[in-house]
Protein backbone atom coordinates (compact mmCIF):
# COMPACT_ATOMS: atom_id res chain seq x y z
CA UNK A 1 0.00 0.00 0.00
CA UNK A 2 1.20 3.29 -0.56
CA UNK A 3 1.21 5.81 1.81
CA UNK A 4 2.08 9.71 2.51
CA UNK A 5 1.49 10.69 -1.17
CA UNK A 6 -0.52 14.32 -1.55
CA UNK A 7 -1.92 16.06 -4.15
CA UNK A 8 -1.10 19.83 -3.69
CA UNK A 9 -4.02 22.42 -4.80
CA UNK A 10 -2.86 26.01 -5.01
CA UNK A 11 -4.58 29.09 -7.58
CA UNK A 12 -2.62 31.25 -9.25
CA UNK A 13 -2.92 34.74 -10.57
CA UNK A 14 -2.42 33.76 -13.80
CA UNK A 15 -1.56 30.85 -15.96
CA UNK A 16 1.86 32.05 -16.63
CA UNK A 17 2.50 32.14 -12.65
CA UNK A 18 0.74 28.79 -12.46
CA UNK A 19 3.56 27.54 -15.16
CA UNK A 20 6.29 29.36 -13.43
CA UNK A 21 5.77 27.89 -9.98
CA UNK A 22 5.11 24.50 -11.48
CA UNK A 23 7.97 24.46 -13.60
CA UNK A 24 10.07 25.20 -10.39
CA UNK A 25 8.77 22.25 -8.54
CA UNK A 26 9.33 19.70 -11.18
CA UNK A 27 12.76 20.83 -11.99
CA UNK A 28 13.57 20.69 -7.70
CA UNK A 29 11.72 17.48 -7.95
CA UNK A 30 9.87 18.51 -4.73
CA UNK A 31 6.50 17.46 -7.49
CA UNK A 32 6.50 14.81 -10.30
CA UNK A 33 4.21 16.66 -12.22
CA UNK A 34 2.10 20.07 -12.20
CA UNK A 35 -1.29 20.21 -14.05
CA UNK A 36 -2.52 23.83 -14.84
CA UNK A 37 -6.45 24.42 -15.34
CA UNK A 38 -6.89 27.99 -16.55
CA UNK A 39 -10.14 30.42 -16.30
CA UNK A 40 -11.60 29.43 -12.81
CA UNK A 41 -13.25 32.46 -11.01
CA UNK A 42 -13.11 33.08 -7.37
CA UNK A 43 -15.36 34.32 -5.03
CA UNK A 44 -13.90 35.12 -1.53
CA UNK A 45 -13.78 37.84 1.02
CA UNK A 46 -10.07 40.13 1.63
CA UNK A 47 -9.65 42.71 3.95
CA UNK A 48 -13.62 42.95 4.87
CA UNK A 49 -14.26 43.17 1.32
CA UNK A 50 -16.07 40.95 -1.46
CA UNK A 51 -13.99 40.00 -4.18
CA UNK A 52 -14.15 38.13 -7.77
CA UNK A 53 -11.01 37.16 -9.38
CA UNK A 54 -10.35 35.45 -12.33
CA UNK A 55 -7.53 32.54 -11.13
CA UNK A 56 -5.65 29.55 -12.52
CA UNK A 57 -5.50 26.08 -10.45
CA UNK A 58 -2.21 24.53 -10.02
CA UNK A 59 -2.17 21.08 -8.90
CA UNK A 60 0.71 18.93 -7.81
CA UNK A 61 1.46 15.22 -7.29
CA UNK A 62 4.37 15.35 -4.41
CA UNK A 63 4.91 13.11 -0.92
CA UNK A 64 4.29 13.58 2.05
CA UNK A 65 7.85 14.73 3.09
CA UNK A 66 7.70 17.37 0.55
CA UNK A 67 4.46 19.13 1.26
CA UNK A 68 6.40 21.90 3.73
CA UNK A 69 8.89 22.48 1.86
CA UNK A 70 6.94 22.87 -1.30
CA UNK A 71 4.78 25.27 0.39
CA UNK A 72 8.34 27.39 1.57
CA UNK A 73 8.71 26.91 -1.98
CA UNK A 74 5.49 28.35 -3.27
CA UNK A 75 5.37 31.16 -0.71
CA UNK A 76 8.88 32.32 -2.19
CA UNK A 77 7.43 32.65 -5.87
CA UNK A 78 4.08 33.35 -5.69
CA UNK A 79 2.99 37.24 -6.19
CA UNK A 80 -0.67 36.55 -3.94
CA UNK A 81 0.37 37.62 -0.11
CA UNK A 82 -1.61 34.67 1.38
CA UNK A 83 -1.00 31.83 -1.53
CA UNK A 84 -3.48 29.08 -1.04
CA UNK A 85 -1.57 25.96 -0.72
CA UNK A 86 -3.87 22.89 0.44
CA UNK A 87 -2.37 19.47 0.97
CA UNK A 88 -4.77 16.41 0.14
CA UNK A 89 -4.34 12.66 0.91
CA UNK A 90 -4.03 10.27 -1.76
CA UNK A 91 -4.19 6.06 -1.77
CA UNK A 92 -3.58 3.70 -3.47
CA UNK A 93 -7.83 2.38 -3.96
CA UNK A 94 -8.42 6.20 -4.99
CA UNK A 95 -5.89 5.56 -8.43
CA UNK A 96 -3.68 3.33 -10.66
CA UNK A 97 -1.21 1.84 -8.57
CA UNK A 98 1.53 2.45 -11.29
CA UNK A 99 1.40 6.15 -11.19
CA UNK A 100 1.25 6.61 -7.83
CA UNK A 101 4.45 4.73 -7.91
CA UNK A 102 6.00 7.08 -10.47
CA UNK A 103 5.21 10.03 -8.33
CA UNK A 104 7.53 8.43 -5.70
CA UNK A 105 9.78 8.16 -7.86
CA UNK A 106 9.71 11.21 -9.68
CA UNK A 107 10.81 13.48 -6.28
CA UNK A 108 12.91 14.32 -3.29
CA UNK A 109 13.31 11.16 -1.64
CA UNK A 110 11.79 11.43 2.22
CA UNK A 111 14.70 10.77 5.04
CA UNK A 112 12.61 7.85 6.21
CA UNK A 113 11.61 4.95 3.87
CA UNK A 114 8.26 4.62 5.88
CA UNK A 115 7.24 7.73 4.24
CA UNK A 116 6.69 5.76 1.24
CA UNK A 117 6.27 2.43 1.58
CA UNK A 118 4.86 -0.16 -0.76
CA UNK A 119 3.21 -3.63 -0.52
CA UNK A 120 5.76 -4.72 -3.38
Amino acid sequence: MFRNLRLVYVTTGSREEARKIGTVLVEEKLAACANILDGMESIYRWKNALETDKESVLLLKTTYSNVAKCTRRIKELHSYDVPCVISLNLAEQEGNPDYLNWIMQNVQKPISAADYETDD
